[in-house]
């Protein structure tokens, strides 16, 4: 495993680390915390040191299981949460500092902690970002010793140029995968910059980029890549990347071609984030042990040729780039 400053943190953390959206089970599954225990250990053993987690996912039970696991262990693992989605209805007006401390405050109790490492604004509506009140708060926070550092998990590149202008902010979470190139136009210069740490989230494409969805594969009803392509319950860019899901079939089918030597196109497809230098790590999530330890082989798979990256950007640009790009 190849570790990457995460920023102004300071952090070196595993340039594949680990989500859990859906750790413990697939997505809109019930939370099975024997498995969610069995992955992060794997990922722990596995080199992986930063593990992504949130209050809303599985209610709360993955920052707690998170938490407890990383404390079992003598290894040093950062662990970021975020806050913010569970206001209802999720408008700026909901934002306010008191409602985002309490959060904060109940994550610390959930996970038994004392100080987040890294505590994120969760994919906040536009307005937010335009709400110095909100980014002040989590100075106050520092300073009572209640997190380290500051990140903000956005939807759209306009979104994370314009936290990077707040200086307490650290890192960005966002989309970056074979099928979302924008943020690479102009965030990643202006984050390298301000020394901003890059976590690049749905780097699979919600799994179509693993290259093993046919036309025929079928989804839970509770999981949102059957309840949510079209943006049905949160942003569509979450689904699929927000591309139309039998266009990304097509895509893959001629990406399997680039490479034909890996039947798991889900190595070349993080390989080809991590060819980005801006980048720190990448959070791939996982519903069994066995996702962690093939995701792990892409920090010591070989470097993408130029060609294989320009025949990457010839597909996204035939099938991608037009219906998606100016979205995100």
């Amino acid at each position: 495993m190849k570790y990457r400053l995460l920023g102004k943190t300071g952090f070196e953390v595993s340039e594949i680390s680990l989500g859990t959206w859906q750790v413990g089970g697939k997505w809109g599954e019930t939370f099975n915390k024997k498995n969610a225990e069995e992955i992060i250990h794997c990922a722990i053993d596995s080199g992986i040191n930063f593990i992504d987690t949130a209050d809303v996912y599985s209610d709360g039970l993955s920052e707690h299981v998170v938490a407890s696991v990383v404390k079992t262990r003598k290894e040093r693992v950062y662990i970021a949460t975020k806050c913010g989605r569970k206001i209802n209805p999720h408008i700026s007006e909901g934002y306010t500092p008191a409602i985002l401390q309490k959060y904060v405050e109940d994550s610390l109790k959930n996970m038994d902690m004392d100080c987040l490492d890294l505590i994120q604004l969760h994919c906040p509506p536009t307005e937010v970002y335009y709400r110095p009140e909100i980014f002040e708060l989590f100075d106050k926070l520092k300073d009572q010793g209640k997190i380290a550092h500051l990140g903000v998990s956005v939807e759209k590149a306009e979104e994370a140029l314009k936290a990077i202008e707040y200086p307490n902010v650290t890192t960005i979470q966002i989309i970056f995968n074979m099928f979302r190139h924008r943020p690479a136009e102009l965030f990643f210069s202006q984050a390298k910059k301000r020394n901003i740490g890059i976590i690049v989230r749905v780097p699979l494409a919600s799994g179509l980029l693993s290259g093993r969805m046919t036309s025929r594969t079928t989804f839970h009803k509770g999981d949102h890549r059957f309840f949510n392509r079209n943006g049905e319950a949160f942003d569509k860019g979450e689904t699929f990347s927000g591309v139309d899901f039998t266009r990304g079939l097509h895509a893959v089918d001629e990406l399997l071609q680039v490479f034909p030597e890996k039947t798991n196109l889900a190595i070349k497809a993080l390989k080809w984030i991590l060819m980005f230098d801006e980048v720190s790590c990448v959070i791939p999530g996982a519903s069994k042990k066995e996702h962690v330890m093939s995701n792990v082989q892409a920090s010591d798979d070989r470097e993408l040729t130029e060609e294989e990256m320009n025949k990457v950007k010839e597909i996204y640009d035939k099938y991608i780039k037009n219906p998606v790009h100016y979205l995100w």
